[in-house]
């Protein structure tokens, strides 16, 4: 039954992140907010919200391994098998800006969490903790990061401005689509939190283990969707735009309420998991800089080292 309520759970996430991009998209043309603005927020923010809503769900049940387990996992998962899969089914042409910006404020936010989390490392005391004030870090941060989107934004606005606003866009009707889509997220993260951590139990699994596999994916399968429909459609700025947004959102904005809202304890293994997330980061940046695209040999490699990845923390554990 646990793992049918799991199932659910995913699906009730998944379409709920789908819904809440479309709804508050639409409702962001209403409000003539420069496409830029949504594309670097709401759906970054959309498609993190599944990670969003596990971790601090799993944060305030206690469940620190599977909400820090979750975003690192998550966004292992979004730099190697996502880009890799969008960028096999078409080559990704990376903007000037994401090299410039965007993936090394990334590299910043994951350097962000390795220094706070080595508590018995920089402080000498006995455990390492994400504190609230560690979680106010992460936020001051993110508001930096925000004021550079709407500085983004602004600089675009006279771009938007001119476009037409099709008629099917209704203000009740989308308003309604991103309340059910909300609600899908919430229930469906509870759902998943709570049957993940009862099948990780059962088999024997670490709730470190099941927060870096079974949800970390679980949770990452809207920022696959959408990076795989922008691929299709040729819209290459789209798919790794996204992804980099939602690494950020998720280390800056997700741990960061998590940890505000309860102390998150910090197994030791995930360390290593986080070392491994810098490390594919800088290579995204290599990757990135060769031509200013990601072709299918980049793709191919990064979707085999996400295998080799996977590979070795089961074995880990």
């Amino acid at each position: 039954m646990a793992y049918i309520l799991l199932i659910i759970g995913f699906v009730l996430l998944i379409k709920g992140a789908d819904f809440f991009v479309d709804g508050s998209s639409n409702i962001a043309k209403l409000l003539r907010i420069p496409s830029i603005l949504i594309g670097l927020t709401i759906v970054a923010f959309g498609t993190s919200s599944p990670e969003a809503t596990v971790s601090i769900i799993a944060a305030m049940e206690g469940s620190s391994d599977v909400s820090l387990g979750n975003i690192v996992g998550s966004n292992i998962f979004n730099l190697t098998l996502v880009v890799g899969i969008a960028a096999f089914i078409f080559p990704l042409k990376v903007e000037n800006e994401t090299i410039r910006k965007e993936i090394p404020f990334t590299l910043l936010a994951s350097a962000v969490l390795l220094i706070l989390m080595g508590d018995v490392a920089l402080q000498g005391i006995s455990d390492n903790l994400l504190t609230r004030s560690d979680g106010l870090i992460f936020l001051l941060f993110l508001s930096i990061f925000m004021y550079y989107v709407i500085e983004v934004a602004l600089k675009s606005r006279g771009k938007s401005s001119d476009e037409k606003i099709p008629a099917d866009i209704k203000w009740g009707k989308n308003i309604l689509i991103t309340l059910l889509g909300l609600a899908g997220i919430i229930i469906g993260g509870q759902m998943v939190v709570t049957n993940g951590t009862e099948i990780a139990y059962s088999l024997g699994m670490s709730e470190t283990l099941v927060g870096l596999t079974i949800i970390a994916i679980g949770t990452s399968l809207p920022e696959l969707v959408t990076s795989i429909a922008a691929a299709l459609k040729k819209e290459s700025e789209i798919a790794l735009g996204n992804i980099v947004g939602s690494n950020i959102f998720n280390i800056l904005f997700v741990l960061g309420a998590s940890s505000l809202i309860t102390p998150l304890a910090v197994n030791g293994k995930v360390f290593i998991d986080v070392i491994i997330m810098i490390l594919l980061t800088v290579l995204l940046l290599v990757f990135s800089r060769t031509n200013f695209k990601i072709g299918k040999r980049e793709g191919m490699t990064l979707a085999i080292v996400y295998i080799v990845y996977l590979v070795y923390i089961i074995l880990r554990n």
